[in-house]
């Protein structure tokens, strides 16, 4: 249960409900996301975040199922259960296959060991890898 209550969009202010329009038309869909609800508690706040997960995820040099794959590789490091959830449903939408979910495991899962490995050896980075070399 969410330490906050969830604003839902009957008993929305008008800054949140035009905040949860976007939401609906970027994403064609009649549903908000639980987070989206949490942070109407502070409409400032929810309207900074969805224009930042709006920009950023939005196609680029990268492509939405890069985007969604990172994200979810970064969720599953950082244990968000939501967070894992609504991105493997998106990335899955992008067109994740099972096959690149259970690569994407297998690579997020070898990265933090290195990461843990090389951290608790303290080795230094190579000369040819450090910044302007």
């Amino acid at each position: 249960m969410a330490i906050m209550k969830k604003i839902e969009y009957a008993e929305a202010p008008p800054a949140v409900r035009a905040v949860y329009d976007d939401i609906m038309t970027s994403r064609n869909t009649d549903y908000i996301n639980n987070i989206w609800k949490v942070l109407a508690n502070d409409p400032v706040g929810l309207k900074r975040n969805w224009e930042a997960m709006k920009e950023i995820m939005a196609p680029g040099a990268l492509d939405k199922i890069t985007k969604e794959l990172i994200y979810l590789a970064v969720s599953m490091t950082n244990q968000c259960d939501y967070c894992i959830n609504t991105h493997t449903a998106a990335a899955r939408k992008a067109g994740m296959s099972d096959a690149m979910f259970a690569e994407l495991v297998a690579v997020v899962g070898v990265a933090n060991q290195g990461n843990k490995t090389v951290k608790a050896l303290q080795v230094e980075i190579d000369e040819r890898y450090l910044p302007n070399k």
